[in-house]
């Protein structure tokens, strides 16, 4: 096997989660990983830094994307419309690169450690949208107001197209969460 195969990352990434979901994510070493994909231990390292990395490959990328769509809305869109339109546009994409969505939300969704994780990426994505949106004028409070309602119509529109096994797109999902917090803002009280 040659030392860099380009089909190795798929190949751990499938097995972990082949492990994880039979055996559960605390119960599996990297060395059963790397044996399953047929790999040593040693070059899993090549690929990922530990264990839980194998199910978050190169989320590192996605708010640096999410920020520059944010950047590219048109300058008359408001901070609101400028999140949401970069949230279809970065989560039509993404979703096209992730396999197995359900087994891996799944997985993530039994350990805290990885739940903590998922939190972390959010978190990230939040800041970066917060951080495009003062770019292109938003005050700091504004910003940051609409950098965590755009995280979490991210987040419900990604678990609702999970949900809906692919069938819908990310976009359309994004419509229907958008819609839903719609009429949830409509419908509070004035205080």
């Amino acid at each position: 096997m040659a030392r860099w195969d380009p089909g190795t990352e798929q190949r751990l990434t499938r097995a972990a989660l082949d492990l994880f979901s039979t055996h559960g994510y605390d119960e599996v070493t990297i060395t059963q990983i790397a044996e399953r994909a047929g790999i040593t231990r040693r070059s899993y390292f090549r690929y990922f830094p530990d264990k839980r990395e194998v199910l978050f490959a190169r989320s590192e990328q996605l708010p640096p994307v999410m920020a520059e769509a944010v950047r590219a809305v048109e300058a008359e869109a408001d901070p609101l419309s400028a999140a949401l339109r970069a949230i279809r546009e970065t989560g039509a994409l993404l979703v096209t690169r992730i396999e197995r969505t359900a087994e891996r939300r799944a997985v993530i969704s039994a350990s805290a450690e990885l739940r903590e994780r998922e939190r972390t990426k959010l978190a990230a994505v939040t800041a970066v949208l917060g951080e495009a949106l003062q770019d292109r004028g938003a005050s700091p409070a504004e910003a940051e107001l609409v950098a965590r309602i755009a995280g979490l119509v991210f987040e419900n529109a990604f678990a609702r197209w999970i949900d809906a096994g692919g069938r819908d797109s990310f976009a359309v999902c994004v419509d229907e969460v958008t819609t839903t917090f719609r009429e949830v803002v409509a419908g509070m009280p004035d205080e």
